[in-house]
């Protein structure tokens, strides 16, 4: 599979502010605001699943010329982009102008964006106010995926939260 563009993360944002989606910021992204310094190449969310939601989700990903991302096909799989289709499916990888861009309804280890809302702070991405999960449901998440570099990421993100319990902070 060719490698997209450079994740543009204030397009991917911006787009789905415009179209005032409903999400949650998590993996790599979720991980770097946590104050990891491993570097990820993609943008993942938890979205709502409500029709209105899956509504503007569709006309974001839109805007963005999504497309189906999957390892070891270069080729565009024909894929009908609209909310009926994206109620169907939980957990999407798209190729988008903006770069590379995971909605998932059912991340691992969580029942999704229901669960992960009570928890989620908000922190500032590209100028703006963005939801994204707690720490400790990112590391569930993490420990749930299972995959090698997850396992290094929850070493990583549990040393951090340490860290914070050890001085106090509670804000992120």
């Amino acid at each position: 599979m060719n490698p997209g563009p450079e994740l543009d993360i204030d397009a991917v944002l911006a787009a789905l502010d415009r179209h005032g989606v409903r999400f949650i910021v998590v993996g790599g992204q979720a991980a770097r605001l946590w104050g990891s310094p491993s570097l990820t190449q993609d943008f993942d969310a938890a979205y709502a699943r409500d029709h209105a939601n899956l509504e503007r989700l569709a006309a974001a990903l839109q805007e963005l010329g999504a497309r189906l991302r999957v390892a070891n096909v270069d080729e565009d799989l024909p894929f009908l982009l609209d909310a009926e289709t994206l109620e169907r499916g939980f957990n999407f990888t798209f190729r988008t102008t903006a770069g590379d861009v995971d909605m998932l309804g059912l991340p691992a280890g969580v029942d999704g964006y229901d669960e992960l809302a009570p928890n989620a702070v908000v922190m500032r991405i590209a100028g703006r106010d963005v939801h994204v999960c707690a720490l400790d449901d990112l590391i569930r998440m993490k420990i749930a995926a299972g995959r090698p570099k997850d396992r290094i990421e929850v070493e990583v993100l549990a040393a951090l939260r340490d860290e914070r319990d050890r001085r106090g902070l509670t804000e992120p």
